[in-house]
């Protein structure tokens, strides 16, 4: 009869959260404490095959071996198995993810394996052992999940976003933070330069203006801010930023609720090359 384990945790933390880290097979070395080192192989939409190394073992032994995941976002399913099955005739993962509240989820895994006859452990050992260890596995990956929800996130962790124009940087985020509610970060600007117009069809945006003098189109109506002044726009509100004083200005935004998917966060009424080489 084959052999299988069966685990869960729950992990206080979105669904879309959980998913993204434990899918990052490049990340599991920080994720996982069994891991020394994954090489990624091969990749494409919803796969993907990967060399995965462990830490030397007491005798020095590093062992590695390659694997392959597929998974579907939609049922929040991963298959996984082991194309390189070493001491297993096979290995067959299953990991399911459900969510239990808007910041709960559960995950559980399945193994199902059968151990080659001349391998040195039979499946209920190795039924053992896998058991002893997934329960280490799961606790560590959910205290390493929650600790980045807690994280410190500074100005330079994330990418910046020049599509609108000045450096614009979404710090706490859905994805940086596993925010359900709303995202913040903050943009600078650099004399004369400009945030194009556009606005967001689901979010309320909140403004305070950290240093510099600043300009908000706002429906087309000018409002002058300058340093410890804030500003609130309306769900609809068309919204531009200029920055109209002689020295850099820097800007904290706020938007809450979030929308239905990020695509649709924003709207934009105008592009930052039609405004090239306009006046402000």
């Amino acid at each position: 009869m084959p052999a299988y384990t069966e685990n869960e945790i729950v992990i206080d933390a979105p669904i879309a959260f959980v998913w993204a880290i434990t899918n990052d097979v490049r990340g599991w070395p920080e994720l996982f404490t069994e891991y020394s080192a994954v090489d990624v192989l091969d990749e494409g939409e919803d796969r993907v095959r990967f060399r995965l190394s462990m830490h030397p073992d007491a005798d020095g032994t590093v062992w590695s071996w390659v694997s392959e995941r597929t998974w579907n976002r939609d049922k929040w399913l991963v298959r996984a198995h082991r194309v390189e099955t070493g001491p297993f005739e096979y290995m067959h993962i299953l990991w399911r993810y459900e969510e239990l509240a808007p910041d709960r989820t559960k995950m559980r895994w399945r193994q199902d394996f059968a151990m080659k006859t001349e391998a040195p452990i039979d499946d209920a050992g190795m039924r053992d052992r896998l058991n002893h260890n997934t329960t280490i596995q799961m606790a560590a990956i959910k205290e390493r999940v929650e600790a980045r929800r807690r994280r410190v996130v500074d100005f330079t962790d994330v990418p910046a976003n020049r599509r609108r124009g000045g450096d614009l940087r979404t710090l706490l985020s859905p994805n940086t933070v596993g925010s359900t509610a709303g995202f913040a970060g903050a943009v600078r600007l650099a004399p004369g330069e400009r945030v194009t117009e556009h606005y967001h069809p689901y979010s309320e945006e909140f403004l305070y203006v950290v240093e510099g003098d600043l300009r908000v189109d706002l429906d087309g109506e000018p409002r002058a801010l300058r340093a410890n002044q804030t500003l609130f726009i309306p769900i609809q509100a068309r919204h531009r930023l200029v920055n109209v004083g002689g020295g850099p200005a820097v800007v904290v935004f706020f938007l809450s609720p979030l929308a239905p998917r990020p695509d649709l966060g924003h709207v934009d009424t105008e592009v930052a090359e039609e405004l090239a080489g306009s006046p402000s």
